[in-house]
């Protein structure tokens, strides 16, 4: 396991770092990769990983196209380095989302979740109608859709969480717009063929954003940790972004490949800010009750089929902490994981 400098550019080579099995499988892609939604928190590293691991296949002829409306010019600027195609689109809009070039394999980022309690509509524009343009598109394409751990119900951590055989229970209009994207892709793999994987992924950390960052800044703030959630799953970013380029080759239809994609601890929010508070140095403080329910998935299928991530919880929890007191950045962008409602 690579030691990262508590530094932006190597924190994102690793991110996107191919790992040799990712690379074999590239080998066999069917043709051009689009990255849909490649601005976002995850697109980055995804859009970069697939070129690395078409490179390191030989297949440099095939393109990694990233679309996205592209605010981060800095990140877009770095992409295009790499070997990576960028086109601003707005995706809202069928007609330009018809106008994109063809590709043999999508993979849809596109979402909206912060923002969508004030502005439902939103949610629904973003997480469900808009699949449809990219479906009734890309036909005949594999496609490999980002999805959410939301979708289902809270469960006892004694459980081990929800399975991708159990029925969604989806609050809220942000889970249930998504449980309405993964609708709109089933559909297209039972009526167009079309091979669909639907990828339900919680809660992807890595030092930059996520559950351990929030908790950090929490605690060195002098705040009290919200133990509203209980218990909640991590996984590290760069394996998540490995399992949904591995999952091109999972796509299936009429019925869509079901991922649940986290890590395989349940971690109790008290633990959790207790381990980051002796790291850091400081005293945990906490605010509220820890339910008897909590928002997990059971991933034992993805570690079945790709393996377990390559830094574990203590690892992940290590590196967040050396990240922060060595001054890392940090992205103003708060998970709220800790809400039970669906109002994000």
């Amino acid at each position: 396991m690579k030691e990262l400098r508590s530094c932006v550019p190597d924190l994102e080579e690793e991110l996107g770092r191919p790992g040799p099995v990712l690379v074999a499988e590239a080998a066999d892609w069917p043709g051009d990769v689009v990255v849909l939604g490649a601005g976002g928190k995850t697109g980055a590293g995804i859009a970069s990983m697939a070129r690395r691991a078409l490179d390191g296949a030989g297949r440099e002829d095939v393109q990694v196209l990233a679309v996205s409306r592209w605010t981060d010019a800095r990140g877009r600027a770095g992409l295009e380095k790499l070997g990576v195609r960028t086109l601003a689109v707005d995706l809202s809009d069928p007609a330009a989302v018809d106008a994109l070039p063809d590709a043999a394999v999508v993979i849809h980022l596109v979402g909206a979740k912060f923002g969508t309690a004030s502005a439902p509509e939103q949610a629904w524009m973003t997480n469900t109608v808009l699949p449809a343009f990219v479906a009734r598109r890309y036909r005949g394409a594999r496609v490999v859709a980002l999805s959410t751990g939301n979708v289902y119900g809270m469960t006892a951590p004694v459980t081990g969480g929800s399975r991708e055989t159990d029925e969604p229970r989806p609050v809220g209009d942000y889970a249930v717009t998504c449980r309405g994207r993964e609708q709109v892709f089933t559909h297209a793999a039972r009526t167009e063929g079309t091979p669909v994987a639907l990828i339900r992924l919680n809660y992807a950390v890595e030092p930059r954003y996520g559950v351990l960052a929030d908790l950090a800044r929490t605690l060195l703030a002098g705040q009290p940790v919200d133990l509203g959630a209980g218990a909640v799953n991590v996984v590290w970013q760069r394996y998540a972004n490995e399992v949904v380029l591995r999952s091109v080759g999972h796509a299936a239809a009429p019925e869509p490949f079901v991922l649940n994609l986290t890590g395989p601890e349940t971690a109790g929010v008290r633990t959790l800010a207790t381990r980051l508070a002796h790291h850091l140095d400081v005293v945990a403080g906490f605010t509220g009750e820890e339910p008897a329910t909590s928002l997990l998935a059971d991933a034992t299928l993805c570690h079945t089929l790709f393996g377990y991530p390559d830094r574990s919880l203590g690892q992940l929890i290590e590196l967040q902490t050396r990240w922060i007191t060595e001054g890392g950045e940090l992205w103003d962008k708060p998970t709220k994981f800790e809400r039970r409602d669906g109002r994000f």
